[in-house]
C-alpha cells in the first residue's frame, strides 16, 4: 500500500472505513491524516537475523566468507545491534563464546536490541552470538568475533652470566637483555644502542634471537663477552604497526659496568612475637643492585592489611590484631636478575577457648567418681605461640605441686596440644574441693585464663531426657521454635545438636551446634527443617564418658501450595469458562476444604476427598460473570489461593516488523509510515469491532485519537495496515493501538516511529536527502584524503569563499541539508573525498543464480559552481569482483550556480555499494555538493541532457569493498 497524499485524495476519495485524524503540531496549523485499514493474508514468518555495528571499530571484515571479525581498540565503545525480521516479533538474546550463563549479557524481547560495552577491555574479546526466535521454524543465529587490540608498555629484564675465573680475571661475561610487551595483535620488537639500530649480523658482539618457547612474543638481545662500547643506553621499541591507531611504545635501559641484581637485608628478628594492639614496624634496606632496586611488601594473605603504612622500605602495622598475623616479605626488583626476597613471620599472642573434662578411673569402667579410685581432670586452651603456654593448678585457691598422689602433667602426647592433666591417685574424702586450672603465656601482656572444676560427693555423670510434651513439636512455617533437652549431673556438660534422620546441615548451616542450656532455638522455621534432631552430651565441661543422647521430632505445618496462583482467562460472551485449582503440597494434607468465590460472593464450597484438585465451571459467560474468581484451599496452617481474572478484554495487537526501518519517503519535507500489525489471539474473545488509534509527536503531552471501524472478523495471522502520511521531518511520533470489543477496550500496544533512512532497504524505497545526522548510513572512505561535510545553507559560513557552493539545498530550503566537499586550505589540488553508501542486496529471481543481472537506476542531484571546480565521479563497488574500470559517471568543471540531476543505469550481480568521489580542483572556489540520492529498479528513463562540460559515461567499476 502506497502513501495517500492530499493530491490523490482529491481525485480518489478514501475508502468508506477511513476516517480523518486531526493532529496539532507545535507552532503549526493542524494536520489531517487519512488512515486506511487493509486486511491481507497471513503474515506469520520465521525469524531472520543479522548483526550491524557502530561505535569505534578499527575494522570489520569477512574472513573466508564464513566469519565476520570486528576489531576495536581497548577502552573504546563496542556497539553491536541485532537486526531481525519475522512475525510475531522475535525475541533476541545475546551470548558470548559458548553461550554460558556467566557470559550472557541480556535476555529480552526488545526489538533491535543493542549490545553496548563502554570502555571495552581485552578479556571481553571473543565471539558474540545473537539469537532470535519467535516460535516459527528454527531460531536464527548470527555471530561476530570481536578482537580487542592493545599494546602495553614493554619491560626489559637483564640476566648476566660469568665464565669461570682464570688467572684472576674472568674469561667471559655475557649479558642478555629480554624485552616483553603484552599486545594484540602480536608485537614486533626492535633494538637500538643509543641512536644506532641493532640487527642480527650488524655487530659481531651482538646476537638477536627469539627463544623457541616464547613463540615470537619476546626478543632477546645477547651481548657476548662485554666490550667497553657495550656499556650504553639500549632502547626496546614495541610496535603493532599502528593498527587501530596504537602508537609504538619504547623503554630505555642503561647498561653499565656496575649493573647488578638486587640484594636486601631485613633489620628485624624472625619470628616477631608481639601482643595484640602493639605497633609493629618492619624495616628492609637494599645492600646492592644497579639500577637502584624498588622495594615492595607482600603478605601471605595476598594483600596487606588496610591500615598498614608503607614508606620506602618500612612497613608499619599499627594496633596489630590476631587476624593480621602471618608471613610478610620484602621484595626488591630492578629488572636485573631475579628479584630479591626476604621474609619474616609475625606471631600475635593469644589465649582462647578454655575447656575441661573429668575422666573417672578407666581401669574399672567407672562412670562416676568413687573414693579409693583414680580420677583425672583435663584442662585445654588454644594458645599462640603454643611454646609460650604455661599452666598452673590451684586447690581451693592455693597453689599445687606435683606429688605421688597428685600428678601434674603439663602436656599429654596422646591428646591435642595445649592440654594439662591433674591425676588424683587413690581419691580420699579430703581431696574433695575446687580445683582451678590457670593458663598463661610466658611473654605476659595477655590476660590469663582460669577454669574451675568442683570434685565432691555430688559430682555425678550426666543424664539426658526430653521434657514431656516437647517431642514431637508441631509448629507453623515462619514461627520461632525451641527444641529442648534436659541435662542433669554435675557439672553440666555442653549439649551438641545435629540432624538425626538425614545428612543435612543445621539451620545455621553447620553440621553441629553447641548449646550450654540444652535449648536449640530456630527462628523463622521452614518446611525443609521438618525431621529428627539429636541432642547428645559432649565430653567438654563434663564427664569424659560414653555420650548420652536423645531425639526430638520437629513437624512444620504449612498452608497448601496451589496452582495457578494467578491466571487471566479471556473469553467471549455466551461461551463456557472452566477454572481448575490444584493442590501441589500441604501439611497436614488431610481435611482440606475449598471455597469458590466471585468477589465476596460464595459460589461453592466442599472438601477434598481422593482428588488433589477442584473445578468450577461457568456454563455461559454473561456480563455479570466478568471479574475475579478465587478458590481458597484451607488446612490447619492457613490457606492457599488460586485467582482467576475472567475478562472479555482483547489481547494486544502485535506490530509487524518486516524490515529494520520500515519507513518510506513521500516528499522532501514529510514522510510516511506503513503501520502493520496482526492481532494476538483474535478468536479468544468477542469479535473486534474497531481499533482506537492514538498518535502524538514525541515530547508533547496530548494524544489525538481516532476510532477505526473493522468490517468482518479478523482471523489469526491476518495483516492489518494503516498508512500514515504527512508526518513532518524529522519529528518522531508515538503510536498507540487499542482493540475494542463488546467488553470495551483491550490491551494497547505502543511503538515509536522515528524518521531515518533504512540501513539496507529495498531499492524501490531508497531515497536519501541527508536530513539526519546518520546520513542514511553512508560512511566516509577511510583510504581517501579528506571527508565530505554535511551542512545547510543556514549554517554554512561562506564569507571566505562566496563564489562557490550552493545557497540552499536541492528543494530550495535554506534549512535543508546536503553533502559537500570543502576545498579551502589545507586542501590541495588532486586530493580526494569519497562517500560510500550502505550495502544493497541483489536477490536473484532464479534460485540457481542470476542469469540476467537486474538493472537499477542510480540518480542524484549535484551542484558544481566555482571557477576552480574539480571532478565528481560515481563508482559502483561490487562484492567479490576485482576487475577495475573507470567510473560509471563523471563530470568536471563549473556547471553554474544551480542544482542538476545525474542518472546512470547499473547492473550488479552481487551485493553492492555506490561511491561518490569528489576531487579538489586548482583553487579554493571549487566546492562540490550532492543531494537527494536515489536508487530505483529498472533502467534509467528521461535522462538529463548532456552538458557542455566533460561528461563521461563508462562501464561500471567492479571492485572489492
Amino acid at each position: 500500500m502506497l502513501p495517500v497524499d492530499a493530491a490523490q485524495l482529491n481525485h480518489n476519495p478514501p475508502p468508506k472505513n477511513a476516517k480523518p485524524v486531526t493532529v496539532e503540531k507545535s507552532g503549526r496549523r493542524p494536520h489531517r491524516y487519512w488512515i486506511v485499514c487493509i486486511i491481507t493474508r497471513s503474515s506469520r514468518a520465521p525469524p531472520t537475523v543479522r548483526i550491524v555495528h557502530s561505535g569505534h571499530a578499527c575494522n570489520v571484515e569477512e574472513e573466508r566468507h564464513t566469519e565476520r571479525v570486528y576489531t576495536i581498540r581497548e577502552g573504546e565503545t563496542l556497539e553491536l545491534t541485532c537486526l531481525v525480521t519475522g512475525h510475531p516479533r522475535p525475541q533476541i538474546r545475546w551470548t558470548k563464546t559458548a553461550g554460558s550463563v556467566s557470559d550472557r549479557f541480556q535476555d529480552s524481547s526488545v526489538f533491535n536490541e543493542t549490545l553496548h560495552i563502554s570502555k571495552i577491555q581485552r578479556h571481553q574479546g571473543g565471539r558474540y552470538y545473537c539469537k532470535a526466535e519467535n516460535g516459527l521454524g528454527s531460531p536464527a543465529i548470527k555471530s561476530i568475533r570481536v578482537d580487542v587490540y592493545y599494546l602495553d608498555d614493554p619491560l626489559v629484564t637483564v640476566h648476566q652470566s660469568v665464565g669461570e675465573a682464570k688467572e684472576q680475571f674472568y674469561y667471559e661475561r655475557t649479558v642478555f637483555l629480554r624485552c616483553v610487551a603484552n599486545s594484540n595483535p602480536p608485537v614486533r620488537y626492535s633494538w637500538h644502542r643509543g641512536r644506532d639500530v641493532l640487527s642480527q649480523g650488524s655487530d659481531k658482539g651482538v646476537e638477536i634471537y627469539e627463544p623457541f618457547f616464547t613463540q615470537g612474543e619476546t626478543k632477546i638481545l645477547k651481548l657476548k663477552n662485554l666490550r667497553p662500547q657495550d656499556y650504553a643506553n639500549y632502547s626496546c621499541i614495541a610496535s603493532v604497526r599502528n593498527v587501530c591507531g596504537i602508537s609504538d611504545r619504547n623503554i630505555v635501559f642503561k647498561l653499565t659496568n656496575k649493573t647488578a641484581s638486587p640484594s636486601i637485608k631485613l633489620l628485624v628478628e624472625d619470628p616477631i612475637v608481639v601482643n595484640p594492639g602493639q605497633t609493629v614496624s618492619l624495616v628492609c634496606i637494599t645492600t646492592g643492585g644497579e639500577p637502584n632496586p624498588t622495594l615492595s611488601w607482600v603478605s601471605s594473605s595476598d594483600s596487606l592489611p588496610e591500615k598498614s603504612v608503607v614508606k620506602g622500605g618500612t612497613l608499619t602495622l599499627p594496633a596489630i590484631t590476631s587476624d593480621e598475623a602471618g608471613v610478610y616479605s620484602c621484595v626488591a626488583s630492578n629488572n636485573v636478575g631475579n628479584p630479591a626476597k626476604k621474609s619474616t613471620t609475625i606471631v600475635v599472642r593469644a589465649l582462647k577457648k578454655g575447656r575441661f573434662w573429668i575422666t573417672p578411673d578407666p581401669y574399672h569402667n567407672d562412670d562416676n567418681i568413687q573414693i579409693g579410685r583414680e580420677v583425672k581432670i583435663s584442662c585445654q586452651v588454644e594458645a599462640t605461640p603454643p611454646e609460650e603456654l604455661i599452666f598452673g593448678w590451684l586447690k581451693n585457691g592455693r597453689a599445687m605441686r606435683s606429688s605421688e598422689r597428685m600428678v601434674i602433667t603439663q602436656t599429654d602426647p596422646d591428646i591435642s596440644p595445649g592440654t594439662t592433666n591433674l591425676d588424683i591417685i587413690d581419691l580420699k574424702f579430703t581431696d574433695f574441693g575446687t580445683y582451678t586450672c590457670v593458663a598463661a603465656l610466658k611473654g605476659g601482656g595477655i590476660p590469663e585464663i582460669s577454669i574451675d572444676v568442683n570434685i565432691s560427693s555430688t559430682t555425678v555423670p550426666p543424664n539426658l531426657t526430653v521434657p514431656r510434651g516437647k517431642s514431637p513439636l508441631v509448629v507453623r512455617e515462619g514461627d520461632t521454635v525451641e527444641l529442648e533437652c534436659l541435662v542433669s549431673g554435675k557439672p553440666k556438660p555442653i549439649i551438641l545438636w545435629s540432624r538425626a534422620d538425614k545428612e543435612a546441615p543445621m539451620p545455621d548451616g553447620s553440621l553441629q551446634a553447641e548449646s550450654y542450656d540444652g535449648v536449640l532455638r530456630i527462628v523463622n522455621v521452614s518446611r525443609e527443617m521438618t525431621g529428627s534432631y539429636r541432642c547428645q552430651t559432649s565430653q567438654f565441661n563434663g564427664f569424659n564418658v560414653k555420650p548420652r543422647e536423645a531425639v526430638v521430632e520437629l513437624i512444620v505445618q504449612y498452608p497448601p501450595s496451589v496452582e495457578p496462583v494467578l491466571l487471566e482467562m479471556r473469553q467471549g460472551l455466551g461461551r463456557p469458562v472452566v477454572m481448575n485449582c490444584r493442590v501441589l503440597r500441604a501439611h497436614p494434607s488431610r481435611v482440606l476444604r475449598y471455597e469458590w468465590r466471585l468477589g465476596n460472593r460464595l459460589l461453592h464450597a466442599g472438601h477434598f476427598d481422593q482428588s488433589d484438585e477442584t473445578e468450577y465451571t461457568v456454563k455461559s459467560l454473561n456480563r455479570e460473570g466478568w471479574g475475579e474468581y478465587t478458590c481458597d484451599v484451607n488446612n490447619e496452617a492457613g490457606a492457599g489461593r488460586c485467582t482467576f481474572l475472567v475478562t472479555g478484554k482483547a489481547y494486544p495487537p502485535e506490530f509487524y516488523y518486516d524490515t529494520y526501518s520500515p519507513l518510506w519517503q513521500n516528499r522532501p519535507t514529510v514522510y510516511g509510515f506503513k503501520l502493520q500489525w496482526t492481532q494476538m489471539n483474535p478468536n479468544a474473545v468477542d469479535r473486534i469491532v474497531a481499533y482506537r488509534l492514538g498518535i502524538r509527536q514525541t515530547g508533547l503531552q496530548r494524544w489525538w485519537e481516532q476510532e477505526i471501524p473493522v468490517d468482518g472478523t479478523i482471523t489469526k495471522g491476518e495483516l492489518n495496515t494503516h498508512n500514515l502520511t504527512e508526518l513532518i521531518k524529522p519529528a518522531a511520533y508515538e503510536v498507540r493501538l487499542t482493540p475494542i470489543t463488546r467488553f470495551g477496550e483491550g490491551d494497547s500496544t505502543i511503538r515509536i516511529i522515528t524518521y531515518s533512512a533504512p540501513v539496507n532497504p529495498h531499492l524501490r524505497e531508497f531515497h536519501c536527502s541527508f536530513e539526519e545526522e546518520p546520513i542514511c548510513m553512508f560512511t566516509q572512505d577511510k583510504n581517501d584524503d579528506f571527508d565530505w561535510t554535511r551542512h545547510s545553507a543556514a549554517t554554512r559560513d561562506t564569507k571566505y569563499t562566496p563564489n562557490t557552493g550552493p545557497s540552499d539545498d536541492r528543494s530550495g530550503s535554506k534549512q535543508g541539508f546536503y553533502m559537500y566537499i570543502e576545498t579551502s586550505r589545507p586542501r590541495k589540488e588532486g586530493e580526494v573525498a569519497r562517500l560510500v553508501s550502505p550495502f544493497f542486496n541483489v536477490v536473484p529471481k532464479n534460485p540457481y543464480g542470476i542469469a540476467n543481472p537486474p538493472a537499477y537506476c542510480f540518480s542524484f542531484f549535484f551542484h558544481m559552481y566555482g571557477k576552480h571546480i574539480g571532478t565528481l565521479n560515481a563508482f559502483l563497488r561490487q562484492k567479490g569482483q576485482t576487475a577495475a574500470e573507470g567510473p560509471a559517471w563523471s563530470l568536471s568543471g563549473n556547471q553554474g550556480d544551480r542544482w542538476k540531476q545525474a542518472k546512470v543505469s547499473i547492473h550488479p550481480t552481487a551485493s553492492f555499494q555506490v561511491v561518490l568521489e569528489g576531487i579538489r580542483g586548482p583553487g579554493i572556489e571549487g566546492d562540490i555538493a550532492i543531494d537527494d540520492v536515489t536508487l530505483e529498479e529498472g533502467e534509467c528513463r528521461d535522462l538529463p541532457p548532456i552538458t557542455s562540460a566533460s561528461l563521461v559515461i563508462k562501464p561500471p567499476l567492479w571492485m572489492l569493498p
